[in-house]
Order: C-alpha cells, then sequence, then structure tokens
C-alpha cells in the first residue's frame, strides 16, 4: 500500500508546515497546527455539475480597452440595510461570507430575507439545524415561505446533488465550517475541509452565476474562523456585530468587491425576529428627559452614516486608594487619554476619582469626533452641572487641548437638525466650504479650545 502523505496546517492562517511547530511563522499563533491528510485529487463540483467545454479553453490575453463592460446584475433583497451594506444588493454570480458571534442572528438575518423572495428559488443548506428546527424559526420570524427550500445536509456531494436536481436562484449554507467532503478524510471544520469546500461552492457560483451565501462561525480574537483564504476568495465578507445581552445589531463591511466597505446597517432584534432601524439616532437618544448631571449627546460618524449617541459619565470620589477606570462601548485607552487632557490642560484633578463611562445602547463606537462629548459629560458629572438637552457636540480633542476638525461635519449637523437639536458645538475652521444656509434651523457654534466649549455649556 502507498504510504498516506500528511502535513500540518494552522488553523488561523491555513500556513501549511512539514512538521508540527509551536509558533505559526505566519500569524504568528501558538499551538495552532493540527496534521491532516494530503489528497492528490482535489474537490472538483464539475464531476456532478456539468460544465460547458468552452468554458474550460484556456483565453489569451486582452487589452483593457478592447474588453466589453457588463453591468452588474443585483438581486433586491427584501432589507433595505442589508441592500445598502451589500452595494446596492446580490450580485449575480458572487460569493458572500457572513460571520458573527454564536446567538447573533446570522442564521436569522439571513433566513428571514430567503423567506420572504417571491421570485427566486432559494435552497438553504443547514448543517447545523434539522428542517423541523428552521420551520419553528421561521414561525417565530413570521416571514412568507416563497420558494425557499430547506434541507438538513453535511455531505458537499449530495449538495450539489441538490443543486443539480432543483436549480436554484441563491443557495445558502449554514454553516461553511459544517460542510465536508468525501475527498478529504480530515473532520469537518478542519482547515483543508473549510479551503476545499469553498472553493469547489466558489466554482460553482461562478459558473452557474448563481449567488452563493456561507455562513461563517468565528474563532475567539472575532476574527472569522478557518483559513485565511477563505477571507480572500470570498466577493464580500459581511461581519455580524453586538453584544446578545442588547437588542441592537449592527452588520458592517469587511471586504466587497461590488461595493463600499463604509456602509452599516442597523438591525433590534425582537420576538419575531430582526427589525430594520431606518433612523438610528432616534433609537439611541434617550425618551424620557430627566435633568441629571453626565450625559451629553455627541454626533458620531460609522463610515458614511451619521448618527446622535448620548454618553452617560459618572464621577465619583474613590473609595479606595487606586481609582477605577470603567469603560462599556469607547476605547478605554483613548478615555484615559482624555482624562490627562482634562488635568493637565484643563485643570480639573480627576486622579483620585473613579470614572466611569457609558455608550448607551450597547454600540461600540470609535469614532474621534466623540472625544469632545465624552470629556464634556466627564466635567458635567464632576462639576454635577446639567448640559442642555438640546445641545450636542462633535469634534476630536488634541493633546494640547484643542479641538480638531472632522470629517464630513456638514451629514453631521444637518442629521442634528433633522432630529431638532437646538445648537451644535463643532471645531473651529471646520466648516470652510460648507453652505451655511442649509442649517437655518440649528445655531452652530465653533470652538478652538476645550475651555471655549465649557464656557458655552456651563456659562
Amino acid at each position: 500500500m502507498a504510504k498516506v502523505k500528511t502535513a500540518f496546517f494552522c488553523k488561523e492562517c491555513g500556513n501549511e508546515s512539514a512538521k508540527w511547530v509551536g509558533k505559526c511563522p505566519s500569524c504568528g499563533a501558538w499551538n495552532s497546527y493540527i496534521e491532516e491528510t494530503i489528497v492528490s485529487k482535489p474537490v472538483k463540483s464539475s464531476r456532478i455539475l456539468m460544465i460547458d467545454a468552452d468554458k474550460n479553453k484556456s483565453q489569451s490575453p486582452v487589452k483593457v480597452s478592447e474588453i466589453t463592460a457588463v453591468s452588474e446584475s443585483r438581486i433586491i433583497l427584501p432589507s433595505s440595510e442589508l441592500n445598502r451594506v451589500l452595494g446596492g444588493g446580490l450580485v449575480n454570480g458572487s460569493i458572500i461570507l457572513i460571520g458573527g458571534e454564536p446567538g447573533i442572528g446570522k442564521s436569522t438575518l439571513v433566513l428571514q430575507n430567503m423567506l420572504r423572495m417571491r421570485t427566486r428559488k432559494v435552497l438553504y443548506v443547514s448543517g447545523e439545524e434539522s428542517p423541523q428546527q428552521i420551520k419553528l424559526r421561521a414561525d417565530r420570524i413570521g416571514g412568507e415561505t416563497g420558494e425557499c427550500y430547506i434541507v438538513g445536509e453535511t455531505s458537499l456531494e449530495n449538495i450539489f446533488v441538490h443543486i443539480q436536481n432543483m436549480s436554484p436562484d441563491i443557495v445558502v449554507i449554514d454553516s461553511i465550517q459544517t460542510i465536508a467532503s468525501d475527498m478529504l478524510e480530515s473532520a469537518a471544520g478542519s482547515v483543508g475541509q473549510v479551503r476545499e469546500c469553498a472553493a469547489a461552492l466558489l466554482r460553482y457560483a461562478k459558473e452557474s452565476n448563481t449567488p452563493v451565501i456561507l455562513i461563517g462561525h468565528i474563532n475567539k480574537e472575532g476574527s472569522i474562523a478557518g483559513p485565511k483564504v477563505l477571507e480572500h476568495i470570498v466577493d464580500a465578507v459581511l461581519q455580524f456585530e453586538g453584544d446578545s445581552h442588547y437588542m441592537y445589531r449592527i452588520l458592517r463591511s469587511i471586504k466587497n468587491r461590488f461595493g463600499s466597505t463604509s456602509e452599516m446597517g442597523i438591525y433590534e432584534m425582537n420576538n419575531s425576529g430582526l427589525r430594520e432601524v431606518t433612523n438610528p439616532s432616534e433609537m439611541l437618544l434617550p425618551e424620557n428627559v430627566s435633568n441629571l448631571s453626565g450625559a451629553a449627546i455627541g454626533v458620531a460618524l460609522d463610515g458614511v452614516r451619521p448618527f446622535l449617541i448620548e454618553t452617560q459619565s459618572l464621577v465619583s470620589t474613590a473609595a479606595y486608594g487606586t481609582p477605577q477606570r470603567a469603560v462599556t462601548g469607547f476605547d478605554a485607552k483613548r478615555m484615559n487619554m482624555l482624562l490627562a487632557v482634562l488635568e493637565k490642560r484643563v485643570g480639573f484633578k480627576l486622579i483620585q476619582k473613579d470614572v466611569f463611562l457609558n455608550i448607551a445602547g450597547g454600540l461600540k463606537v470609535n469614532d474621534p469626533a466623540l472625544d469632545l462629548a465624552i470629556i464634556s459629560a466627564v466635567l458635567s458629572s464632576n462639576v454635577d452641572k446639567m448640559i442642555p438637552r438640546s445641545f450636542c457636540l462633535a469634534g476630536e480633542v488634541g493633546l494640547s487641548g484643542e479641538i480638531r476638525p472632522v470629517t464630513r461635519i456638514d451629514a453631521r449637523i444637518s442629521e442634528a437638525q433633522k432630529l431638532g437639536f437646538e445648537t451644535i458645538i463643532v471645531p473651529a475652521y471646520n466648516l470652510k466650504g460648507i453652505d451655511r444656509n442649509a442649517f437655518d434651523k440649528i445655531k452652530i457654534i465653533e470652538v478652538a479650545k476645550v475651555e471655549d466649549a465649557f464656557k458655552v455649556l456651563f456659562n
């Protein structure tokens, strides 16, 4: 008998090695190498799906000017937020990867859209749940049955048999880590299985011009599980984020060959599935206005979408020797930098006080334009003075205490004006080249330093 050849592969990045190593030289992960059997024949979907001979012929090089441009035909999905993130819809022949933490709502998002596709035949392949379990979820989210067919299958070869018999318009694989091919001896979810199964589905998508949606797991670091090549071969990588203890979910585009990666979709999880949040600012702002200190409204920007969000702070005397710094939804190191600016440049001593910061709604915001709202909320709680609820702020704070300009200030002011705010504080010289006449319903105050903003807020 011929000797079986084996090799070691990194579970994180897919790097190959002839022997086991403790630390991966490619990605630096420790104890990530596993042994897998090497097969001489790769997985081929063409043995089940007949491919035209003309598609296998080699092509001669052609000048760019001689190539005929073909417009992308897109499939409009029922969810407008998902269409926004994809760049206008699902492109025919594309392969999409959706990742997220367990229980975040990946399967619910995809199933909810597929059930409402009335004019497209959908094949939903589930390797994690039985058809009966999916039926219970479908009844709960209240989706229309339409032309969505469910099959519980984990064999790649059997999946292609179902595809050949049905000729679907859209194929959904839930999830790629549960699919295995009989051509490989390794278990489902291994580096070789994930790589070969994804490559076979990619060939099918390009040859048949049928879009394929893959649902993937993530590892403990928060990135897509499996080899890194899985993210390289797909056309778009969507990340579904959010805390399972909160009701808001954010859909981001990490990679998109057919659209922008700056778009963002917001959903709200409820008993009937995911509901689109078309105006996130109204959802993130408090409904019950109370005359309490320590709260400020900031105008943040995620991608190209502005929204107003409440920053909450609590400053109290430290009960123990070492003061506490607790942050939720914001970078803790950046908050420490802002506290240092308050001490050094403004003169407020916070070294012996506990500082707690929270971004309302359970969102994680990294926009530097939220700096001014954060230090205003901290100072409001420290001096126990309320910031007027008709005020909102946008500005980045520098180490010398200056208020630096931020991007897309016109979109931020327009969003604040639309929600009925009366005054907005922005960085000085940030409105150059912008028509002020478009903002006639809101008062714009320009400040150059942190002290100037505090004088406006606290008189």
